[in-house]
């Protein structure tokens, strides 16, 4: 088999079979769990055509998976698992926005991110935006919480170009596509044309397809499609949506867009009961609600947890409440002004159980979105250790969802599901709920199977589908007949034959004739880390994950580490030891730990505290007492390293020659022999090194102490590399710490630099390494130098480098609290600047335009708006790149790990060529260096560029 896969890529290290490729890979965000034989990451729709036919050929089945938020277990596979998430990313935008076509591997955010300027978004909304990708949209024929079934997936879609199981490519846009497929396909052309005719035929056939699909509906296959389209490749590229990758490879699609409305209003309604809630909708939906999101009592309490917990959820006295999440939205503010009228005019009636409050304000919008999105991962987040979160997708008609709702109660209370969650998409009559349990003995399976007939009883009873957006899957394949009779059944399964003759493309999934199997591969979690151990593995982390492209995602880290515990609890110390081979550089090494991860998560995890105390733990005794040591004599470190820099930079301008293979031979022999994760790879572009920090007392009292970063004493200003500035455009400058002293003078501020600043450190270094001596003795002197420089907390406490800022912080919240005590304030320089420093400058000429890099610093410390505002008073124009992203430089580690940053900086660099911007700033040097060496131009902190304009 694997000597057919590697035949069927171009390069056969795209076959993937060490363990903890298969085990990284194996897990989707459902609570189904199976272990591929290979994974394979394809790079063409050729490539997909020719493992299509090996799958054939060896009688492998073979998977598709793309985000990887698929809930119903239809991404998983004991057989062939095929990543089409790294090859297949481009987005074009067609016809002004009006259309756009992308490939499969791209995520819905990104899409409305490349439509935004256009006016115009993606049709399919769904909560996992963030993450979920075109393949997985399409193929589970994604809705969300607006487009109802009006904007979903199979009425927006244009056409889509599918690699079929033959290995047969139909663009089913193009003109000929009919007599193509015909002539390619003939059995698979006449198939369909005779089904369409069958269904068309049969009265009751039809009314049943029209009454099922009136609803959202992802229960076994599009059957609607055989009605609403005559000829047979229409039908198919139809039947694709929704099919879950068990008919064809989707290789591109294209999608006509919707108006991306530009003014919302959004407000909570709290109501006594589920009952009342739902009591209200056909009056909110007359007034012309856009959205209406479900919470009940459970979720309310739950989304109280949430740091940024909307103050409606934090003060209420939670008993058998429910909210409707309720926007309003338009093109105009006079429209949305009359929608809101009418809205208001009906709160009075509705017997809600607090004030309602609308707000446009974009903050208060995003944190009761924050509250609905995140709300699956949040209570999943919150299940007891050890079990797995089971949601289950159901939708009935609006008028029976809260009969539905009540009904509810009855399995939940009979089976012991006591916390169960109800929330949805109101609007639509689709619900979602979850079940914790351990789905491991005998007893829970039994349970779990009874509850499941009564849920089955109980949604076709009232009408409903067992499936509304989140797909068939594995979870209902079983209850496909049941929900659709006989004849209708016997359709879908001739639907399956026509497209794959062998049954070998993710089988088990849509359709299953075994009554069991939703009950097994249930998969286990066992506790591994307390920073880790509520994942639930929706993959909202990787599309911002440095290292998604080089080794593992967050996602990818914990459940590895997850399997290394579970093949423990088994006795396979086998398995153990080839997993943990590879963990160290997979995850361990080449992890950022740039904490993006953290706000992507809808629970707030950050992998990188979990890969920190990795480091700590492994860290030896040699190398502990080595950068304690280093901790206590910094001021020597820091100019000892700024020097060798200036003498390598110097060497290579006199004779680059000679210089480049003396230096680079020993540096690589270093490396080889002390590990290439201790010795750093020196590059040709880090510049000399920088002045030091200290500077005189001022002679009038500071408004300010300012801590500059000790990276700029190591790595010296923009353009002091040998004949580096000629190849980026810049000049030398002197540097941010002379360029922020300069503004404050011009602005009139008086800074105060602590005493022993060369000798002083955020802690970063050592925090990043897990080198727990160094730290607390750097975080003890550079405490009780910041408490004597800002009189006992008395002034803030400035920082010029956004991770160092960040560090600043970690290491005041981790001093002990006093009574009566003023705890220090830390602000970075940009945000400084921002408020204090640009309304005090005179008229100047900017320039033309700044390609901006945000650092993940920056990201997580909310700096956007000031950094944004400090660039605009550099340039006309500012271009933050679509594929903008942590440049996981990280300190050290690009040194350390030069593949990480350039597999990082790719895409971004790619774009920021094509920008031809004037200038390139960031605001964190390391930062700066990593995408100097990325894109070739030379990167400045934006208060730089700043003080050269203010001049």
């Amino acid at each position: 088999m694997l000597s057919a896969l590697r035949a069927a890529v171009a390069d056969p290290a795209q076959v993937k079979t060490r363990a903890i490729d298969l085990h990284a890979n194996a897990h989707d965000a459902s609570h189904f769990l199976l272990i591929p034989q290979a994974v394979v990451v394809p790079s063409s729709p050729a490539e997909v055509g020719r493992l299509l036919q090996a799958s054939a050929a060896q009688g492998v089945p073979l998977t598709f998976r793309s985000g990887g938020t698929s809930l119903s277990g239809q991404a998983v596979t004991d057989g062939v698992l095929v990543d089409v998430r790294r090859n297949f990313r481009e987005i074009e935008v067609l016809d002004g926005g009006a259309r756009v076509r992308v490939q499969p591997g791209v995520t819905v955010r990104a899409v409305n991110a490349r439509l935004a300027r256009f006016g115009r978004k993606f049709g399919p909304d769904p909560a996992s935006e963030v993450a979920c990708t075109i393949g997985g949209v399409i193929a589970n024929n994604s809705s969300g919480m607006n487009c109802g079934t009006t904007d979903n997936t199979y009425r927006t879609l244009e056409s889509v170009t599918v690699v079929l199981p033959s290995g047969t490519v139909i663009d089913t846009g193009a003109a000929d596509a009919d007599a193509r497929l015909r002539a390619l396909e003939p059995e698979l052309h006449a198939g369909l044309a005779r089904l369409g005719r069958r269904v068309a035929a049969d009265p009751a056939s039809a009314a049943e397809i029209r009454r099922q699909f009136s609803m959202k509906n992802t229960m076994g296959y599009g059957l609607n499609s055989l009605l609403d389209f005559e000829r047979p490749v229409d039908m198919l590229a139809h039947l694709i949506v929704g099919s879950e990758g068990t008919l064809g490879f989707i290789a591109e699609a294209v999608f006509r867009t919707v108006p991306a409305l530009k003014h919302a209003s959004t407000g909570l309604l709290i109501f006594p009961d589920l009952y009342a809630a739902n009591a209200a909708l056909p009056a909110l939906v007359a007034a012309g609600a856009a959205t209406l999101e479900l919470m009940d009592a459970l979720s309310l309490k739950v989304g109280r947890s949430l740091a940024d917990a909307p103050a409606v959820v934090r003060d209420l006295d939670v008993r058998d409440h429910a909210a409707l999440l309720v926007e309003y939205s338009a093109e105009t503010p006079e429209r949305l002004a009359d929608l809101r009228g009418g809205g208001d005019g009906l709160l009075a009636s509705l017997g809600l159980s607090a004030p309602a409050a609308f707000s446009t304000d974009p903050v208060r919008r995003a944190q009761l979105w924050h509250l609905r999105k995140g709300l699956y991962a949040t209570v999943a987040g919150a299940r007891p250790l050890g079990t797995t979160a089971l949601l289950e997708d159901i939708v009935v008609p609006v008028p029976r969802l809260g009969a539905t709702c009540q009904a509810l109660a009855g399995p939940f209370a009979k089976y012991r599901y006591e916390d169960s969650v109800i929330f949805g998409h109101a609007k639509d009559g689709n619900i979602h709920f979850m079940l914790t349990d351990g789905f491991a003995s005998a007893e829970q399976l039994d349970r779990y199977s009874a509850f499941t007939e009564d849920l089955v009883d109980l949604v076709l009873g009232e009408g409903g589908s067992l499936k509304a957006e989140h797909g068939t899957g594995r979870v209902m394949a079983p209850y496909v007949r049941r929900q659709y009779g006989d004849e209708l059944y016997e359709v879908m399964r001739e639907i399956k034959r026509l497209f794959d003759p062998s049954g070998l493309l993710n089988p088990g999934v849509v359709l299953d004739e075994d009554p069991l199997a939703h009950l097994r591969h249930i998969k286990t979690a066992p506790a591994v880390a307390e920073e880790v151990d509520r994942c639930v593995s929706c993959g909202y982390c990787e599309p911002v994950c440095p290292s998604k492209d080089l080794t593992l995602t967050p996602r990818q880290r914990i459940v590895t580490l997850r399997a290394i515990e579970q093949a423990r609890l088994d006795g396979d110390a086998a398995l153990v030891a080839k997993l943990e081979q590879d963990y160290g550089y997979e995850s361990v090494e080449t992890c950022a730990v740039d904490g993006m991860c953290q706000t992507a998560c809808p629970v707030g995890i950050n992998t990188g505290s979990l890969v920190k105390r990795l480091r700590r733990n492994d860290a030896g005794r040699t190398e502990n007492t080595v950068w304690k040591a280093a901790a206590e004599h910094w001021g020597g470190v820091t100019k000892g390293a700024g020097l060798a820099l200036t003498v390598v930079a110097k060497a290579r301008s006199a004779a680059p020659a000679v210089a480049g293979p003396l230096i680079g031979g020993p540096n690589r022999l270093a490396r080889a022999v002390l590990g290439r994760d201790t010795v750093p790879l020196h590059s040709a572009e880090l510049p000399g090194g920088g002045p030091a920090r200290k500077r005189p007392a001022p002679s009038t009292a500071p408004e300010a102490v300012y801590f500059p970063a000790c990276v700029q004493t190591m790595f010296g200003p923009a353009g002091s590399s040998a004949g580096h500035g000629a190849r980026g455009g810049g000049s030398r400058g002197q540097g941010v710490q002379y360029s922020f002293e300069q503004l404050c003078e011009r602005a009139g501020i008086t800074l105060l630099v602590p005493d022993g600043i060369d000798g002083l450190c955020c802690g970063t270094p050592w925090s990043s390494k897990g080198l727990a001596a160094g730290q607390e003795s750097m975080r003890a002197r550079t405490l009780a130098a910041l408490r004597t420089a800002t009189r006992d907390g008395e002034l803030p406490v400035i920082c010029d480098a956004s991770s160092c800022t960040e560090g600043l912080l970690a290491t005041i919240e981790s001093e002990t609290e006093v009574p009566g005590r003023r705890p220090l304030r830390v602000l970075d320089a940009v945000a400084f600047a921002a408020e204090r420093i640009l309304p005090r400058l005179p008229d100047y000429r900017k320039l033309d335009s700044l390609a901006l890099h945000p650092t993940c610093s920056s990201t997580r410390l909310g700096l956007g708006p000031a950094l944004t505002a400090v660039a605009g008073a550099v340039a006309g124009r500012v271009e933050i790149p679509e594929n903008w992203g942590c440049c996981a430089f990280a300190g050290d580690r690009g040194m350390l790990h030069p593949e990480l940053t350039a597999s990082a900086t790719k895409k971004q660099a790619a774009e920021v060529a094509a920008m031809g911007a004037t200038a390139h700033a960031s605001c964190n040097r390391t930062c700066e260096l990593g995408m100097t060496r990325a894109t070739g131009r030379e990167y400045q902190h934006v208060l730089e560029l700043l003080e050269e304009r203010t001049r």
